[in-house]
């Protein structure tokens, strides 16, 4: 560890070394970024108060990926995280995949199983970049962003133009990916037209089970835009996204195996019209619908019906936005409702829920070094207490080279349709979990039917499950001079109202029955640190680096309900309250370094990128129901990515590479390191 943390140290001391030094060559300066997400308006990525990062479509065509997880996985304080189902969440700030939302265009995705999203469902064929905000972002977005947004924003036809690409990828596990995207304009009407097909016989890291990691699947995505100006102050988009994927269902119960197959149907659509009244005020209308089904079936060795399972949501939303340009200020606004109903396995009946919010936000610039954000967004909602989400954010430009910046939000995260009405009891077990909405009808039904043993004392369900809320608060800098680039950001967030399980009740074949509460509190807080030295035009490296901490603060308020833990010999010792490590699955260091070089002669760009990730525990070994220093953890680790890329004409390029260069993998541990994955790709522009 001494040797990993000097590296990193050597690597940040390299780099403002050679910042300091004059270099005779032309001054690669670095390109100003427009972004839209942190803010709802347009604003340079430099000068906005927030914690923010850009992944442009240039280093994803490097990259040589082609899912959205794949790429989100390589960027600095952002780790994807695999639940029971092995869909991918993202974890940012030390926060779940539960409190970030994911947008497409602006407008967000459903379909989230225990809170996450299966990103791997987003091809990056016709992304022109992704805007990540992380912290609090409930001021502008609601529910879902209590620790950020990712906004994936497509390829837009800027000018009259025919363009396009068309691409085919083949890699490791007979994993096949063709794409194409074509850009039309011409006068008033245009058009971007994407469509995708991925396939892959999936992984198995353990051939002696009879199950593998990921089983074969296959999906298509296509999505159709049109844009159409009526006149130079008013403009239409229609949007369309289709999304199907078909994959093996297998499961081992009580050893009999089973098949089946699962499936996945995405539909969405976006109308928006863009509309400027004058120089002063400029107004979008949009209304937003998705679809998101997913369904399941397993049969037995004798191909009889053993279990269905399906998952069908609605989203229905329309917003208005407008924008008051004050001198060299804006002030936005925004009003909408949303309409989401949810009819899935495990529930007695399709539930809905309806909101209304309102959003201000006032960008004041009452000088050229400072700068200020601050709004709100008060949401009315059919299930939950109102919401009420300030936000305030400074940015303070030092000089034309630095800036500090910083902000403190309020966030919160509504109870999902799972935590209300979830409805199971597990066939071969025997528990039960309960929705908190259904849980006190369901138990009075037990106690009639004579099921019940016994009732937790002191817990009932009579008031209204409370949405989760937390406090963010970030506080950075932002550096920039010739060839070196550095964003540095502390951040804190403390969450309150924590919605969890605990026991309720116990049956008489001795299970326990599972309900919803609110009653942990959690805080994180750390650093992140990114910078970018390019020692020429055609050589320039990166480095990132996360520290973090995240812990239950009732664990570290009543340490001595947890101190005492049984050891490998089966004794029961007493552990220190510098012992406890923190919550599961999150590590203190995680870091990369990413090169870029171009050989301008041969037309060749070499993308070389390393991540590095401390160790962390999944679960409690040592029978203190807590994750201390004593527990089993996962190693820390490294892993190596490469692609070289070579243009062969102006039209044709070439690509190959590996993933996981040096095959690591932990099957016992880690579910989703697949190993080397090799690849190739050919992609012809025209």
């Amino acid at each position: 560890m001494k040797f990993k943390i000097t590296f990193f140290a050597a690597v940040l001391f390299c780099q403002i070394s050679f910042a300091q030094e004059k270099d005779s060559t032309t001054v690669n300066k670095l390109s100003e970024v427009t972004v839209t997400t942190g803010t709802r308006t347009e604003r340079v990525l430099s000068s906005l108060p927030l914690p923010m990062s850009i992944i442009t479509s240039e280093q994803i065509v490097k990259s040589g990926v082609t899912r959205l997880n794949e790429i989100l996985n390589e960027q600095t304080g952002i780790i994807l995280i695999p639940d029971e189902s092995g869909f991918e969440g993202i974890q940012m700030q030390g926060l779940d995949a539960a409190y970030t939302m994911v947008l497409i265009d602006g407008v967000p995705l459903v379909g989230r199983t225990s809170g996450v999203l299966d990103l791997s469902r987003v091809s990056v064929g016709n992304i022109e970049r992704i805007e990540i905000v992380k912290g609090a972002s409930s001021a502008l977005y609601g529910s879902e962003a209590m620790g950020g947004v990712i906004n994936v924003i497509t390829k837009r036809p800027v000018k009259d133009m025919f363009s396009g690409s068309l691409s085919y990828r083949y890699a490791t596990f007979n994993t096949n990916d063709i794409s194409t995207n074509v850009l039309w304009k011409k006068k008033k009407f245009a058009a971007n037209l994407f469509a995708n097909f991925y396939s892959t016989d999936g992984y198995d890291l353990d051939e002696s089970t009879t199950l593998q990691n990921v089983e074969k699947f296959n999906n298509y995505t296509i999505q159709p835009k049109f844009y159409y100006d009526f006149s130079q102050n008013l403009k239409l988009i229609v949007g369309n996204r289709f999304y199907n994927q078909k994959m093996n269902n297998a499961a081992v119960i009580e050893s009999e195996n089973y098949n089946g197959d699962a499936k996945e149907n995405e539909w969405n659509s976006q109308i928006k019209l863009e509309h400027k009244w004058n120089s002063k005020i400029y107004s979008e209308y949009e209304l937003y619908a998705t679809n998101y089904k997913n369904d399941s079936f397993l049969n037995d060795e004798n191909d009889v019906l053993f279990e269905e399972a399906y998952y069908n949501q609605w989203l229905f939303r329309p917003e208005l936005r407008t924008t008051f340009s004050i001198a060299n200020d804006k002030l936005t606004t925004g009003v909408g409702l949303n309409h989401e109903t949810l009819d899935r396995t495990y529930f007695d009946h399709n539930v809905n829920f309806n909101s209304q919010y309102v959003f201000v936000q006032y960008d004041y610039n009452p000088t050229e070094k400072w700068n200020l954000l601050a709004g709100f967004r008060y949401d009315n909602h059919s299930e939950y207490a109102s919401q009420f989400s300030p936000k305030l954010a400074v940015n303070y430009k030092l000089s034309n080279n630095f800036s500090l910046k910083s902000s403190v939000g309020y966030g919160y995260k509504a109870p999902d349709f799972r935590q209300l009405y979830f409805d199971f009891t597990n066939p071969s077990v025997g528990y039960t979990v309960l929705g908190y909405n259904v849980a006190e009808d369901r138990l009075n039904q037990f106690e009639e039917q004579d099921q019940l043993l016994s009732r937790v004392a002191g817990i009932s369900f009579d008031k209204p499950l409370e949405a989760e809320s937390s406090i963010n608060v970030n506080f950075g800098g932002f550096y920039k001079r010739n060839k070196l680039k550095i964003d540095v950001n502390t951040f804190y967030n403390a969450i309150d109202n924590l919605i969890d399980t605990q026991v309720v009740a116990q049956k008489n074949n001795g299970q326990n029955i599972f309900s919803y509460s609110n009653y942990n509190k959690i805080f994180t807080y750390g650093i992140e640190y990114n910078t970018t030295y390019s020692f020429t035009k055609e050589f320039v490296l990166s480095f990132g680096y996360q520290y973090l901490i995240a812990k239950d603060k009732s664990v570290v308020d009543n340490f001595e309900e947890y101190q005492y833990i049984r050891n490998s010999d089966l004794q029961t010792i007493k552990i220190n309250k510098s012992d406890y490590f923190g919550l599961y699955n999150r590590s203190k260091h995680t870091a990369n370094i990413k090169l870029a070089y171009t050989i301008p002669k041969i037309k060749t760009n070499v993308n070389l990128r390393v991540f590095y990730r401390s160790k962390y525990g999944m679960f409690d070994t040592n029978g203190n129901q807590i994750l201390d220093q004593y527990d089993t953890f996962v190693k820390d680790y490294f892993l190596t990515n490469l692609s070289i890329s070579k243009d062969l004409t102006e039209k044709v390029m070439l690509q190959a590479g590996a993933n996981n260069v040096f095959n690591f993998t932990d099957p016992n541990q880690i579910n989703n390191l697949a190993g080397r994955q090799l690849f190739a790709r050919v992609q012809y522009n025209f």
